[in-house]
C-alpha cells in the first residue's frame, strides 16, 4: 500500500520535515535487522483525533526493546507525548502511526550492545489494510509453506523488524498464488497467526485464538477483541488450533491494528461457514469500530485524545 507523504516525522526528540527524516546507509539496523516497532491507529472522534490504546502499544514497544537488549533513550511517557505531538503537528484526524526503535550509525558487526539506540515516529493516512471489499465480505487465505519461527530461534513476544522477513515471504507467496493472506503454522504444526494479524476461530459457542507459545504476537487488537467478544457473551480462550480446525470452523476472522477485524471466507479453498461473515464476526466488527472512535462508554478508556 503506497505511502501518503505528511509534513513532519519525530526523530530523537525533535520534529523534522518528511524529506529530512533520513539515516546513513551504514545504519546498523539496515544491515542486521535489529529493531522494534509498533503499528498504532488514530481515529476521528467527537473530541478530535483519538489514539487507540496508545499507552499499551508503547508499553509493548519497550517490552520488545528489552527482549532485544535495546535501551530506549526516552521514557514511555515521553514517547506517548511524542506520538501525540506528531499527530497534532501533521493536523490529521485519522492516521496510522509507526514508532520505530533502531540501532544507528557508528558501529558495525553483529554485536549490538555498543550501538546508539535511535527512535523515530511517523504518521500518515492509511485505509483498510486488506481492502474495503475484504473487510466487508471476507478474504481468502492459504496455509503458507513457510513456518513461523520457533520461539527459541526468534522471540515471537517481540515485534522485531527483521523477524518480518518471515511474514513478507508468506505474504508474497499467498498473493502470487491468488489469495489475500497467509496463515503460518508453528514448528509443532499448530496455527500461529497470519502475516500481520492474529486469528480467531469459532466452533459452536467457543472462540479460540492461538497463544504466544504457538508463535503468535500478543496482539493489542487481539486483546481488545477478546474483551469485546466476552462482553457479547462469547466464550473466548487462548489455545492451540490445527489447520483442520480452520477448515471446519463456523466462523473465522483475523485482527490487527492495520487490518482491524477482517472475516475469513475460505482457507485453502475450503469455505468457512457459508462463505460470508458470520453473525458473531459482524457483531465484533461493529463493536470494534465504535470502540476505537470512543463511542462506547465501557471502552472509552482505550482512546487517548491528542488535544
Amino acid at each position: 500500500m503506497p505511502l501518503t507523504k505528511t509534513d513532519y516525522i519525530w526523530m530523537d526528540g525533535e520534529l523534522v520535515t518528511w524529506d529530512e527524516a533520513n539515516v546513513h546507509v551504514l545504519t546498523h539496523s539496515l544491515h542486521y535487522g535489529c529493531g522494534v516497532f509498533e503499528g498504532i491507529r488514530a481515529y476521528a472522534t467527537s473530541q478530535g483525533p483519538g489514539i487507540f490504546r496508545l499507552t499499551d502499544h508503547i508499553r509493548r514497544l519497550f517490552d520488545s526493546a528489552k527482549i532485544f537488549m535495546m535501551d530506549i533513550p526516552f521514557s514511555a511517557v515521553q514517547i506517548v507525548d511524542a506520538v501525540k505531538q506528531t499527530v497534532a503537528a501533521n493536523n490529521l484526524d485519522e492516521c496510522y502511526i509507526r514508532p520505530l526503535v533502531y540501532l544507528g550509525y557508528g558501529e558495525m558487526g553483529l554485536l549490538t550492545l555498543n550501538c546508539d539506540v535511535k527512535v523515530a515516529i511517523a504518521v500518515w493516512p492509511w485505509g483498510a489494510y486488506l481492502g474495503e471489499e475484504g473487510t466487508r465480505n471476507g478474504v481468502r487465505v492459504k496455509i503458507s509453506s513457510w513456518q513461523r519461527h520457533d520461539p527459541n530461534a526468534m522471540p515471537p513476544a517481540a515485534k522485531g523488524t527483521g523477524m518480518y522477513i518471515n511474514s513478507s515471504m508468506a505474504k508474497a507467496e499467498a498473493l502470487k498464488s491468488g489469495y489475500d493472506e497467509a496463515v503460518l503454522l508453528s514448528p509443532q504444526g499448530y496455527v500461529s497467526e497470519c502475516t500481520g494479524e492474529n486469528i480467531f476461530v469459532l466452533r459452536g459457542d467457543r472462540l479460540v485464538t492461538p497463544p504466544v507459545s504457538a508463535g503468535a504476537l500478543q496482539g493489542i487488537t487481539q486483546d481488545s477483541v477478546t474483551a469485546i467478544a466476552r462482553d457479547l457473551g462469547a466464550e473466548v480462550e487462548f489455545g492451540n488450533i490445527l489447520r483442520s480446525d480452520l477448515y471446519t470452523a463456523d466462523e473465522a476472522f483475523m485482527t490487527g491494528t492495520a487490518a482491524e477485524v477482517v472475516p475469513i471466507s475460505s482457507v485453502d479453498d475450503r469455505v468457512v461457514g457459508d462463505g460470508t461473515p458470520g453473525p458473531l464476526t459482524r457483531k465484533i466488527q461493529d463493536a470494534y469500530r465504535a470502540a476505537v472512535r470512543g463511542e462506547v462508554d465501557r471502552y472509552r478508556r482505550w482512546v487517548e485524545h491528542v488535544r
